[in-house]
């Protein structure tokens, strides 16, 4: 079973050496390793290009987006099973992809996804929230609950299927992507209940007020363009449903 790992990146030499590291860290040998960069001029591509030979594929141009960005890895993906990895976030230790690989072997689901880490931005092994995810049951959107989208594999297939991203959603085409999947097409689904990724903290998403309601907008309009009936409390109890990982972190930090 090959598994392609797609990293987007713009502008970012601080951390894309780190998540390259980590990818190419993996026990799991038949993996490919895709990295999309939106035509960085800050030294970026010249960290990728440290790494010649041990990438699949490195692809470097303009683009129109991060999500735009993600669907050009997706149409070069050769693997059964896809999976992003941005470039400020790590796995979280070499064994992720073998686990991975091992639950889509065990469970003939069509997707699989795991908890994740937010951690400090300067120091990786300090916890800032615990994301613990759980089994998906149809419905469980409706009252904001959604996987991590980071620790979020998927069939190929599935993508071929169902469609790519939709990039004029600017925030929140990751939500509209699992909300299609497993609201409107009820995928196949798998939870493997260990922490897959650390996520280092201050995300768009995670920055500020305007954004947190942009994202909100965008998460309404996902329901809509998917004919699906969200409710009142949705986004509301969506963006509540944070709170509570924030003090899940303790006895979370990495030493």
């Amino acid at each position: 079973m090959k598994i392609s790992i797609i990293t987007v990146v713009y502008n970012n030499s601080e951390t894309i050496g780190e998540c390259i590291q980590s990818v190419l860290t993996q026990a799991y040998r038949d993996l490919e390793y895709i990295i999309i960069d939106g035509g960085s001029k800050d030294g970026t591509l010249e960290t990728i290009q440290a790494f010649k030979g041990q990438v699949s594929k490195v692809i470097s141009e303009p683009d129109g987006g991060i999500y735009e960005a993600m669907n050009k890895g997706l149409g070069l993906a050769g693997g059964d099973i896809v999976g992003f990895l941005h470039s400020d976030d790590l796995y979280a230790h070499p064994r992720v992809i073998e686990k991975v690989a091992e639950g889509f072997e065990t469970s003939e689901a069509d997707c699989l996804y795991g908890d994740l880490l937010y951690v400090d931005k300067n120091g990786t092994g300090r916890v800032v929230r615990y994301w613990k995810a759980s089994d998906f049951k149809k419905g469980k959107f409706r009252w904001g609950w959604m996987p991590p989208h980071p620790t979020f594999f998927v069939k190929k297939a599935v993508y071929e299927r169902y469609g790519f991203y939709q990039p004029h959603l600017r925030i929140a085409a990751d939500y509209e992507m699992m909300l299609r999947l497993l609201e409107k097409y009820q995928i196949g689904t798998f939870y493997l209940p260990e922490v897959l990724v650390k996520m280092r903290w201050g995300g768009v998403s995670n920055r500020g007020l305007r954004n947190l309601w942009i994202k909100s907008r965008e998460d309404l309009l996902a329901w809509k363009l998917n004919g699906l009936s969200s409710s009142i409390y949705t986004i509301p109890l969506k963006n509540l449903s944070k709170i509570p990982q924030f003090f899940m972190k303790k006895g979370q930090d990495q030493g």
